[in-house]
């Protein structure tokens, strides 16, 4: 909410300071918003399949095997499908450290699921090219990858 108060004031600045400019950047912004929305569109409609095709037992299953190493990279993959943002990714990860799931796992499974987007990847392609996209999401999925390890090594899990 305070982002969108801070937009609207400094946009209402801009437009006391140079009408034609503001209004112009106000067309400009809303005909990209125009042309990224049916990607967004596209990218929704996957993760609303994907989560609801997805059996309940089908994570927990996967991020609890005897390897953790495996499970870990399970983890990753998994969470990268999708960006969930904080406030539904950390209950998440709650709801599965009750069901068994390793520390280390679930870091890399919501750190990825926070940092990563497969299904997000098209946006992103569109508004800053392949080059960047491809930087930023194997970028984020080696950084999610060190906050599991350490993860691990903080709770006791790997030695």
């Amino acid at each position: 909410m305070t982002f969108l108060i801070v937009t609207v004031a400094v946009t209402a600045i801009l437009f006391v300071l140079d009408r034609k400019k503001t209004i112009a950047g106000i067309k400009k912004g809303l005909k990209k918003l125009g042309k990224i929305m049916p990607v967004f569109f596209f990218m929704l409609v996957l993760a609303v399949l994907g989560l609801t095709l997805m059996p309940e037992d089908l994570i927990q299953r996967y991020l609890t095997g005897s390897n953790q190493y495996l499970a870990a990279l399970a983890g990753l993959a998994v969470g990268s499908v999708a960006i969930l943002p904080g406030f539904i990714a950390f209950p998440l990860g709650e709801i599965l450290r009750g069901q068994g799931v390793p520390y280390m796992v679930i870091a890399a499974f919501t750190s990825s699921l926070m940092m990563v987007g497969i299904l997000t990847f098209p946006v992103e392609k569109e508004f800053f090219g392949t080059r960047f996209a491809l930087v930023r999401n194997l970028t984020s999925m080696l950084i999610a990858a060190c906050v599991a390890l350490a993860m691990g090594l903080v709770f006791g899990e790997l030695f």
